[in-house]
This record gives structure tokens, sequence and C-alpha cells, in this order.
């Protein structure tokens, strides 16, 4: 199993992108990892200090202290700083909606739109060390509501607009938020998200909150009771200026809560100097932003990635990012193509699930708008197969374009693994990851914490503090060095499997929690999934475990065709036909499923466990972060009619 990935490269071809060897990047990796503390404050010079530092690390395992004793704000950092230069009137924010409305904020227009709000935000008696719960569609308030929370040392908490009212309750009375920051509504697929209501069936099971702020984005009619005010009237009494508060670099920017699927969520925290510090670092050497950058980070805010790469990367650095509110599918299944059209984006970052979205209507579509303006293409949210690597590098990027596959994780803040185009351009191999971040130690070992030799599957690890990591999780020390510290003594788990190849290549392999064992064989979903989807008929794979009284569990797999393709009992036996040899006859699926469409989260993670529920019988439980309930019918109806054939 462990050599898949290097099998699929191997079948792909040779790649037309000139490339050199790579030696800068080695060299500034050796120098990172030898003196630590020494390359990070380097880096650390990069961001305005109202104090210097006085240790670049205080170092208590499993807790980081980075920078202790500096003083600095992240809303300087992102907007103060460039209103004395030639960015202060450059667009910084692009909005695009899924129905083609669009707006553009220039950098200062963004500064005073955050002075303003923030001045709302102490008029209502938030204070530094108070926490601000925002629970907003995609537009440009909500990058405004979390800069005016940094600008006066509150520490807000993003929840993703597609969560529930008892998930919105947990994460509030978790965090003890102060104040909500909502909207009357927000627009996904036609179809208005009525996220006022779902404020309100909240409020009265938490006591914290004292204030809600209502932004009119729909203009549909809402109940405003004693605790609720309208955004656009606060705004207009505030004082055009917000003098901002410096904190300790230590001091936590933001709450972000796990999908909690399993159990309480986890409230990942992170703090303002080493974050941003990461941030900076990773975007100018992965992206290798230019100044007339038009960056398109297709992520949400209410995850990691638009709060890293959306709101404060970009910002930092003074280049115009392109923020899309939609569906990639709506109304018609070209909605990244033709934004990157519309807006000339140079670069395009984006899930391997959206992508394999659009591989299933072929070529046609991408190849019908002008992506000439693409200069990078990279990839962020889970690892991505080869043939979709290969299919994005040949039709989106027309060969022209490095494409960078990302792996980090909510908790590590930033990247930690990806090619470095803005130091040194190495050989690419579809679906790796290539190499950790300079000053980030990372490596693949045993269970028993032994490195593991080339092409052998093992635990993907990180050795040593790095700036952009989790202080702790909110309230809950103990889980967090249980959760991350304990597996392996003194390094980070973060439980993902992956290998390194013989030219020190790394290789996300899926969870590790992710793993099917099939009489006594522990096989990746990821792993498999790629196989699936390496066949030319096949667009979309998710693979799941059945329980079996003979080997355990045996395999299930929900397919997607591509375009045109006819599902017929000759299709299914070819594809499985196709997995024992590319994989071995362990891999061979009990069940095989064509349906339509999977079912995912509306930040496109497939839910795996509704698969095997349906497959083995069991109830669903909750499906409040499922994008579309069709897909749910799709995959039971493609069970039933497959049940019927076997009798």
């Amino acid at each position: 199993m462990s050599d898949v990935p290097s099998k699929l490269y191997e079948e792909s071809g040779k790649l037309k992108v000139t490339v050199k060897p790579g030696r800068l990047l080695e060299k500034v990796s050796k120098e990172a990892l030898s003196d630590p503390e020494k390359f990070w404050s380097e880096q650390a010079r990069n961001l305005v200090w109202s104090r210097q530092w006085d240790r670049v690390l205080e170092w208590n395992p499993p807790f980081a202290r980075w920078f202790a004793g500096g003083l600095l704000n992240a809303s300087v950092n992102c907007l103060d700083k460039h209103m004395n230069s030639e960015t202060k009137n450059k667009a910084a924010i692009i909005w695009e909606s899924e129905t083609g409305e669009s707006r553009t904020l220039t950098y200062f227009q963004l500064y005073r739109h955050v002075n303003k709000f923030a001045n709302v935000l102490r008029n209502l008696g938030v204070r530094k060390d108070d926490r601000v719960t925002i629970y907003m569609p995609m537009v440009p308030e909500l990058p405004v509501a979390m800069l005016a929370c940094a600008r006066i040392g509150a520490t807000h908490s993003v929840v993703f607009s597609g969560f529930s009212s008892q998930a919105l309750i947990d994460r509030i009375n978790d965090a003890g938020s102060k104040v909500i920051v909502t909207a009357d509504g927000g627009m996904r697929k036609g179809r208005l998200v009525d996220l006022k209501k779902v404020v309100d069936e909240s409020i009265g099971s938490t006591p914290s909150v004292e204030h809600v702020v209502v932004f009119k984005r729909m203009g549909n009619e809402v109940r405003m009771g004693p605790k609720d005010l309208w955004w656009h009237e606060a705004v207009e009494k505030a004082a055009p200026y917000c003098e901002p508060e410096m904190v300790e670099s230590t001091h936590p920017l933001y709450i972000l809560y796990t999908s909690g699927t399993t159990g309480k969520p986890k409230g990942v925290m992170h703090g303002t100097g080493g974050y941003l510090t990461h941030l900076y670092s990773t975007a100018k050497w992965v992206f290798d932003y230019k100044k007339d950058d038009v960056f398109f980070c297709t992520a949400d805010i209410g995850w990691v990635t638009g709060h890293s790469y959306i709101v404060y990367a970009p910002l930092m650095h003074g280049i115009t990012e392109v923020m899309y509110d939609g569906a990639p599918d709506y109304p018609k299944p070209d909605r990244y193509w033709a934004v990157v059209e519309k807006h000339g984006a140079t670069i395009l970052y984006t899930t391997p699930t959206a992508l394999r979205m659009y591989m299933k209507y072929g070529d046609a579509i991408p190849n019908s708008f002008d992506l000439s303006s693409l200069r990078l293409l990279g990839t962020v949210g889970e690892p991505i197969n080869p043939e979709v690597w290969m299919w994005y590098y040949k039709t989106i990027g027309k060969e022209g374009c490095p494409i960078i596959d990302t792996w980090w994780q909510t908790e590590t803040g930033g990247i930690m693994l990806g090619a470095c185009t803005g130091i040194d351009m190495v050989p690419m191999k579809p679906g790796s990851a290539t190499f950790p971040m300079p000053g980030v130690d990372a490596g693949v070992v045993d269970e028993n914490g032994r490195p593991v030799s080339p092409g052998t599957k093992g635990y993907i690890v990180v050795r040593k503090p790095w700036p952009g990591m989790l202080l702790s999780l909110w309230g809950d020390d103990e889980k967090y060095k249980d959760t991350y510290w304990s597996k392996f003594d003194g390094v980070y788990y973060p439980g993902d499997y992956a290998l390194v190849d013989h030219d020190g290549y790394l290789w996300l392999l899926g969870r590790a929690d992710d793993v099917l064992k099939v009489a006594g064989h522990r096989l990746g979903t990821m792993e498999l999934e790629s196989a699936f989807v390496s066949h030319p008929a096949i667009a979309e794979a998710a693979v799941a475990g059945k329980p079996d009284p003979t080997k355990g569990e045996v395999i299930i797999a929900f397919l997607v065709t591509k375009e045109g393709i006819s599902k017929s009992e000759a299709l299914r036996k070819e594809i499985v036909e196709h997995i024992r040899k590319t994989v071995g006859p362990i891999a061979a699926p009990d069940e095989l499923y064509f349906v339509g469409k999977l079912p995912k989260t509306r930040s496109g993670k497939i839910m795996r466990r509704l698969l095997k529920s349906i497959a083995s019988g069991e109830k669903i439980g909750d499906i409040t972060t499922l994008e579309d309930g069709a897909a749910i019918d799709e995959v039971r109806q493609a069970y039933e009619e497959l049940k019927k054939v076997l009798g």
C-alpha cells in the first residue's frame, strides 16, 4: 500500500515545468533548523511591533510562548502599516456573490470600516480579553468584524454560518462571548440562510451575551429583540478612528472551534505575534506574492484557511484578494473559472474536493474561460489525488503553473508542508506535499516513534515548536496535552498518516483514524480513494468500512462518474479489477455504488460516517453541517437498488 502514490506518479508522465535543483531551499531549511530562534527572530522583524520582545521562545513542553514581552496589534499589521504607502488606495478585497453582485474595498476603505466598527464594539463595552462571537456570511463585514476585535484586543470566535443553533450555543457558551455579530441572512445556492433566526433560537441559552449586532445583508424581515442593534445604525454614530490596543505577543487573537463531530468541540486558541509571523513568512515562501497579484482563496472564513489566508496573510502583504460568497457549482458548475476570468486572478488556492467536482463535468467548461492570468495554483484541506493534480496542472494551469499542495491544520495555524516558490523551485510530484516549511521540523515515525525508512507508511510528527502553533485548547490545557502530545513523547502528533519517498518528498495519506482493518490489513481511506479516482471513468470516490464477521471490516465504495459515463455492471467489474491491480486483492471492495453526488459538509469534507451508517443500517445522527441533503437520498437509493440486484 505504501507505494501507491509513487506508482500513480510514475504513470502520470513527465512534467513540462522547468525546475531548478532546489539547493537554496535546502540551505535555508538547514540554517533554520540549526538555529530556529535566530531564524524566527529574523522573520518576526517583518511585522510592526510597538515593543520588541525580550525572548524569542519560552518553551515549557508542550506550551510555547513566542516573542514573549513583545507588543503589537494584528489590525495595525494588516491595515495601518499601509496607510502611508502606495497600497493605501489599492483594492484590498474584491467581493463577489454567487449571483454576480460585487463590491470592492480599498485598503483605506477597509481601514476606515474597521476603525468605526472597533468603536462600535468599544461603545458596547467590549474590552481587551473579552470574546466576541461572529456568525456571518462571506461578506467583507466578516473580516471587518474580526479586525475590529483585534484592534481593541478582544478575542474573536468565528462560527461557520452553516452551523445550527445548538452548535452556535455550544461555542458561545464555551467562549463566554459578550457580543454576537451576525447578519439578517445569507445566500447559498439561491436559498436564503436565515442567520438571525438561528441566533434568536440561541439567545435564550447564552447568558453571557449582552448585545447582538445585525448586519443588513439580505433585507429580509427579522425580529429585533432588546439586545439587538443594527450594524449600519451603530456604525453611523461611531468615530472614524479607534486607537489600537497593543497586546502581548501571546495574547489570544482568536478561538476557532473544530467541528465537534464526536464529543464537545475543541476551542483551538491562537496567539498574535507568533501566529502572524508564521503567516507572513509562509505566505511569502509559498505564494511568492507580487504587488500586482490578485489572490483567490476559495475557503470560507468560518474555517482556519479563511482566517489565515483570506484575512491575515494577504492583508499583511498588501495584496488584492478575491472573496467569493457562494457555492462552486451554482448557478452553473463554472463559478471559480468565471471569477478567475472576471477579476484576473493570478493565484488560485482551493480544495481537491472542488477540483474533483469540476473534473466530472469534463474540460469543456474550464476551457471556455480565459484562465491565462493564473501563474500559480495551490490546494489545501486534504491530500490531493495524483490524477486530480494532473488535471489541475494540465486543464487549469495549461502546464505552465507550478502546483503547490499544502498540508496544515487548524491547530498549526499556517502552512507546514508545501513547495516554497518564493525561495526556490523544486521538481514537482503529483500528489506530494513536497517538503516542510523552513523552520518546521517534521518527520514520519512508526508506532514506537522511530523514523521510518523511505517508502514506509507512518505517522507524521513535528519535533520542535513553531510560531504558528496553537497556544492551547480554550479552557482545557489537559485535553490539549492528551490530544496532541501524548502519543509520542515530546513531539506534536497531528493524527495523519504519511510517508517519505526516496527523494525526501512527503506524501500525506489521510487521517490515521480514517483507517479500515480488512482481514488484519490496515488500509487508509485516502490511499484507496486515490486508487479509485485513478480510473479514467471516476471523478470522485468515498470509501468506508462495514462490519463483517469474517474479515472484521469490508470495503464499501461510493463513486461519482465523470460526465457522459454510463454506469453499468461491466464498469463496476472493470473498476474492481483496476483496484486489484493498482492496490492489491485485499483492497477490492465488497460493495460498490455509483451515485450522482457525495454527502459533504459545506467546507467540502466528505461525511464518511453517513456512508458507513447507511450501509450498516445504523442511525445517521447529526447532519447540521451537511451541504446538500439530497446527497443522502442518492446514496440510500443506490444502496437499495444494488441490494435488490444482489438479492
